[in-house]
């Protein structure tokens, strides 16, 4: 099963120091059957596009949180066993929840199969983005417009070997 970790650029650089993303149990976003519905389509691709989109919105509000942390949203396509990961029944109507996933153990980066994060070019609406989503997630129609203007930018993948210079650290 794919399942999508949301990070900021310093929690890719402490995953990439300790080798793992988390020991458990990791929040992530995967296509769950309530995505499925959401969404109404059939095709896989774009399932899978809705959880990575979702999961850029975590990190998103990962920055919101951090604000030392460099304003370039960062996704992590991860394959767990199926079964690994599970939805939280008691939040399934809950529409900040929609594609949310656990993984119960520790989610090692060697599994990791790509790297998705902002362009240096979307680092300023990123940056307007993340101190928005908290209005926006209030109801705030002009922050939810101004967190609308980050999910404009496409993340750009990264192959796991690029980590190093995503980071600025040598191999």
């Amino acid at each position: 099963m794919r399942v999508y970790v949301p990070l900021t650029l310093s929690g890719l650089a402490e995953a990439y120091k300790t080798g793992e993303l988390g020991s458990g149990p990791v929040a992530a976003y995967a296509v769950t059957p309530a995505l499925r519905e959401w969404y109404l389509s059939d095709d896989i691709e774009e399932l899978e596009y809705a959880a990575l989109s979702r999961a850029a919105l975590a990190s998103l509000r990962l920055l919101a949180q951090d604000p030392d942390a460099p304003r370039r949203r960062v996704v992590v396509a991860v394959d767990v066993p199926d079964g690994a990961a599970a939805a939280d029944p008691d939040r399934a109507l809950d529409p900040a929840a929609l594609g949310e996933v656990r993984v119960a153990g520790a989610v090692p980066l060697a599994k990791a199969a790509a790297v998705h994060v902002d362009a240096d070019d979307a680092e300023a609406e990123v940056a307007a983005a993340a101190r928005a989503v908290p209005a926006a997630e209030g109801g705030d129609d002009d922050a939810q417009f101004v967190v609308d203007g980050a999910e404009d930018h496409e993340l750009l993948w990264y192959a796991t070997q690029e980590i190093p210079n995503l980071l600025g650290s040598p191999r």
